[in-house]
């Protein structure tokens, strides 16, 4: 079991679309409309492993106040914006599609995005500073800039929102601290680290793929009826990863050395799809929430994919890592 939630893991790009497949084929031939109650345990499943591992400790560590500035600048006053903007020009007469395309662009950083900073040999630390920073100011302004840009097209319930951010994020993010401060009573530093720590993120998995399921199954026929429609929301969010992956590379490039400016792309490219998918899931109803689920879902696949790309040509736009330049040289 445990070999294939890893495994599921660590193919995202294949094992959402597989997810999704699956819930619309079953949700299309049979009734599965009681899996809405399966909704508040999945999104608990999803987003409160990925708290245990969260290192608020770094967020004090000290490091480049211009990267993290720059950054979230680009978090909340770009991305947001050229998310509204690409949906007016798809979705306008869709809302809550356009919603799901903006949560898309107000939600900055996963725990992914530490992981493929490690992988193309990033700033590490500047990369947990801003998952940490981007997690909790990207809940907090989440309903205000949803209500903002679009509350005369979509019903925005401002209380219900919050309410619903308090539970699948900052309760889920204190009961992941205290979990981690009593699993470190029990264990040394770094047996938690080498056996525990990698565990989590794997049932945090478990979760989106149950959510993305249980959301394609209760729209299923919808979706039936036109998949050409679903298909063509690939072409926005293509133009929005494309953009962001573009601007964050350029400005990276020329404004930082090769390891923040690889953390400063992953800090802005990487969005907190799961926390995306919950809001939509508990604060807007089953129906509404499934709609809007739906193009951040399909997020998923571009993200993972293009994250995992950029990964092999890091090297291309930034340079070599540091020290195998200078083996390279010897």
């Amino acid at each position: 079991m445990w070999r294939v939630l890893l495994f599921l893991q660590r193919q995202l790009v294949w094992s959402v679309p597989a997810c999704m497949v699956a819930g619309i084929t079953l949700g299309y031939f049979f009734d599965l409309s009681f899996l809405k109650s399966t909704i508040v345990p999945f999104t608990f499943l999803m987003v409160y492993p990925m708290m245990v591992n969260l290192q608020f400790g770094k967020l004090l560590a000290g490091g480049s106040w211009k990267l993290q500035g720059i950054a979230q600048g680009i978090n909340f006053l770009v991305i947001p914006f050229l998310s509204y903007g690409v949906g007016w020009l798809f979705f306008r007469d869709q809302p809550l599609i356009w919603l799901g395309l903006l949560l898309t662009g107000l939600l900055p950083t996963s725990g992914m995005t530490i992981s493929w900073t490690g992988f193309a040999k990033g700033n590490l630390n500047a990369a947990i500073q801003m998952t940490v920073i981007g997690l909790i100011a990207g809940s907090l302004a989440t309903p205000l800039y949803a209500k903002m840009l679009l509350g005369r097209a979509v019903e925005i319930p401002l209380g219900e929102t919050f309410k619903q951010i308090a539970i699948v994020v900052f309760l889920p993010m204190i009961l992941g601290f205290l979990t981690k401060r009593g699993l470190l009573l029990f264990y040394s530093k770094e047996r938690y680290d080498k056996q525990l720590k990698q565990k989590f993120p794997v049932f945090s998995t478990l979760g989106v793929l149950g959510i993305v399921f249980v959301a394609m199954a209760l729209k299923a026929k919808d979706v039936a009826s036109n998949p050409l429609v679903v298909l063509s929301y690939f072409v926005p969010l293509s133009i929005i990863y494309g953009v962001n992956f573009g601007l964050s590379t350029i400005v990276g490039k020329y404004l930082f050395n090769r390891e923040d400016g690889i953390a400063l792309v992953y800090g802005t490219v990487m969005r907190n799809l799961s926390i995306a998918l919950a809001i939509a899931m508990t604060a807007f109803g089953k129906e509404q929430g499934s709609e809007i689920a739906l193009i951040i879902a399909m997020s998923y696949i571009i993200q993972v994919q293009a994250a995992a790309w950029y990964v092999k040509f890091s090297d291309y736009f930034f340079g070599k890592p540091k020290q195998l330049a200078e083996d390279g040289q010897g």
